[in-house]
């Protein structure tokens, strides 16, 4: 049975995860990790993680997976030590350093996407060398990556969804000619992303879109689209790779939620074996998908190598800050939450927290001193909720962006 693994960037995406269908959580911590411009998850807070993942049956994996220096792995032995402790469940790692040094714990060694695994004698060296599971290349296409799951005598994993990088691997510079920050190292500001145009010493600009205003054309040329896998669930199943892995440990509670719900419901119904009479629930999991943060569908390198430049994020809505839970009647079903912007019914609010992760629901009762109201601004209302959140949760409002 495949595991699907989901990303995490704090506590209240772990719980996301949880709370859809995730086998495997996997994180950050400080110093050691590809995500360093976002929150990370400090080492204190990996133990109740922990705890959290393994009553629910789920496993965590943490992610030590930079380039490093000798100073560095002097820290790195002291947190291994910690991780060991906590029980975590694998590490995600790639440097042969820290491959030797954590070899030493009881802790399963997984190496990452960036040690660019492209053949099966590559993991029978890493096998020797400790490691039981390995991140295959994105820019593998499904018949490699069959053809090396054959010959592997480790588990692999692969990416089915999310963000794809320019480089091999994510092996780039362009980060640290621009910015000095070090995307080996986990500080890539992505000006891969930005919008480019080509200008040669002649001042001659080569066309690469025709822009809707006339204005100069512009490219995001280097910004490929993201991997969508969703609708091929049968190929990558009958593949018998042994993790699909969901990429976003930079993104909110919100898209963990909606990306690990899709492509856990299409695992569950492919294992049905009533796929082929269900594939309008296909479509509804790509719409679903395009919701939140994108750039734009594609299949990767699965099946051809990908042309596509992408779009600028595509979600077809946005989250507006209005409110926190500052009470819940259980027996009740109602959530107390103040407010600081304008909430009607039919409204739809996600509401997001450390162990209620992220949820999605339609206002459709609400009251202010026990008297029932259709709409209210900056005050204290009761909301009727089906699911259950808790006190200090924060409270967006779901708005639809225009032309997405």
């Amino acid at each position: 049975m495949v595991e699907l693994l989901a990303p995490a960037r704090d506590k209240r995406s772990v719980s996301a995860a949880i709370n859809n269908g995730a086998d495997a959580v996997y994180v950050g911590i400080t110093d050691y990790n590809m995500r360093a411009n976002v929150a990370n998850i400090e080492l204190d807070d990996i133990k109740d993680i922990v705890k959290q993942c393994h009553d629910n049956n789920k496993k965590l994996y943490v992610c030590t997976n930079t380039i490093v220096t000798d100073k560095q792995l002097m820290k790195y032995k002291k947190q291994l030590d910690a991780l060991e402790q906590y029980d975590v469940d694998a590490l995600i790692i790639s440097d042969m350093g820290m491959i030797n040094i954590a070899n030493k714990s009881s802790i399963p060694l997984h190496l990452s996407v960036q040690a660019n695994i492209t053949n099966s004698e590559a993991l029978k060296l890493y096998r020797d060398l400790g490691v039981t599971r390995a991140v295959l290349s994105r820019e593998l296409s499904l018949e490699q990556i069959k053809e090396i799951k054959n010959k592997s005598p480790i588990e692999i994993e692969t990416f089915v969804h999310g963000a794809m990088c320019v480089a091999i691997s994510g092996r780039c510079f362009l980060s640290s000619y621009f910015y000095n920050r070090n995307a080996n190292c986990g500080e890539c500001l992505q000006p891969c992303r930005q919008e480019w145009t080509i200008q040669s010493t002649e001042s001659k600009k080569l066309v690469l879109t025709q822009p809707e205003d006339n204005s100069i054309e512009k490219s995001r040329l280097l910004s490929p689209k993201d991997i969508c896998m969703i609708e091929h669930i049968p190929d990558l199943m009958d593949a018998k790779i042994d993790a699909f892995k969901l990429e976003g440990r930079a993104r909110a509670p919100d898209y963990v939620a909606m990306v690990t719900k899709c492509y856990h419901d299409a695992i569950t119904l492919y294992e049905s074996g009533k796929w082929d009479e269900n594939l309008q629930l296909v479509q509804g999991w790509k719409k679903e998908l395009g919701s939140v943060f994108n750039r734009g569908f594609d299949t990767g390198f699965y099946y051809r190598v990908p042309k596509e430049t992408s779009y600028d994020n595509k979600a077809t809505y946005r989250k507006i800050d209005i409110g926190q839970v500052t009470n819940f009647y259980k027996k009740i079903g109602v959530a107390e939450i103040k407010l600081w912007a304008d909430l009607k019914i039919g409204d739809t609010i996600i509401i997001q927290g450390n162990k209620t992760g992220s949820i999605t629901e339609e206002v459709k009762s609400m009251q202010v001193d026990g008297k029932n109201v259709t709409k209210v601004s900056r005050e204290v209302v009761g909301v009727k909720l089906e699911q259950v959140v808790r006190e200090n949760d924060h409270v967006y409002k779901k708005e639809p962006i225009r032309g997405n």
